[in-house]
C-alpha cells in the first residue's frame, strides 16, 4: 500500500535562513516529533547514510539522504517499518522584489506495506500530522 502525503507552508524568512535549518538533518528530532534519535552511518559530500528511531514503538529505520543545497532535501527511508521518501523542497517566492519569503513543500511517497492492516491509516494520519508540526516548528525558528 503506497501513500502520498504532501504539506507546504509559507514562512517570511530568506531561502538561505530555511535552508540553513532543513539542510542540518542532525537537528531533524526537533522538528519532526516522532523522530527520536539520529545515529549517521557516513557522509559523503551531499550524501549522508544514518539510522534513525521513530514512532510510539520506537523502531530503527534506516535512511540515505540527499541534500540538493538550497532546493531540496531528498530523504529515501530503505529499512524499517516504512519504506519510500520524503522531500523538502524550498521554493523562494517573489525573488525579484526580494519579499524574503519562501515555501517549504514536503511530500511522502510511502509504502505501509510492512504496518499491520489496522495500523495503516494511523501511521498515515500520524505522519500527516507530525509533517504539519515540523512546518510549524521550522516558521518559529526562521520567521
Amino acid at each position: 500500500m503506497v501513500v502520498a502525503i504532501r504539506e507546504s507552508l509559507e514562512v517570511s524568512a530568506t531561502l538561505d535562513r530555511v535552508w540553513d535549518i532543513v539542510a542540518d538533518v542532525d537537528d531533524d528530532p526537533k522538528y519532526w516529533p516522532n523522530l527520536h534519535t539520529v545515529d549517521n552511518i557516513s557522509k559523503d559530500g551531499d550524501v549522508i547514510e544514518r539510522e534513525v528511531t521513530v514512532g510510539f514503538r520506537k523502531s530503527k529505520s534506516r535512511q540515505t539522504i540527499l541534500l540538493n543545497p538550497k532546493k531540496s532535501v531528498e530523504i529515501t527511508m530503505t529499512e524499517g517499518p516504512v519504506k519510500g521518501t520524503r522531500v523538502v523542497t524550498l521554493i523562494p517566492l517573489d525573488a525579484d522584489n526580494n519579499n524574503n519569503k519562501t515555501n517549504i513543500d514536503i511530500s511522502w511517497n510511502i509504502d505501509l506495506s510492512n504496518i499491520p492492516i489496522l495500523g495503516r491509516s494511523i501511521v498515515k494520519n500520524n505522519l500527516a500530522n507530525d509533517t504539519k508540526e515540523a512546518l510549524s516548528r521550522i516558521a518559529k525558528v526562521v520567521e
